[in-house]
């Protein structure tokens, strides 16, 4: 197989996985559902990613040989530390110093 046929099978086989995990999905509560929708969403960007990135044969075909390789790498992204906290905090921090910032160029504009 070429890469760009690896790449296809690998993203073939975790599609269809995230597909066979949105099936159960929607059979759940709605409270399984939201318990699950974090899972859900991060597996979604796995997929976007490996449509978006090609891996090397090597990695392809160790991949290839899991029979759930999403649930796989899903288990090892959440091992991972990631800096989404901060990037949550700093969001909150930038927006609150932009309404005080607009809020401060009212007054200015106000008074004058």
């Amino acid at each position: 197989m070429t890469n760009e046929e690896l790449n296809t099978a690998l993203y073939q086989k975790m599609f269809a996985e995230q597909e066979k995990y949105r099936d159960w999905l929607l059979t759940q509560s709605p409270d399984e559902i939201l318990h699950h929708c974090y899972e859900y969403t991060v597996r979604e960007d796995i997929v976007l990613a490996l449509e978006e990135y090609d891996l090397s044969d090597k990695q392809c075909k160790a991949l290839l040989k899991s029979p759930c390789p999403l649930a796989d790498v899903f288990k090892d992204f959440e091992k991972r530390e990631s800096d989404y906290m901060d990037n949550i905090r700093d969001t909150i921090e930038c927006r609150a110093n932009a309404v005080i910032r607009a809020d401060f160029i009212r007054e200015q504009r106000d008074a004058r």
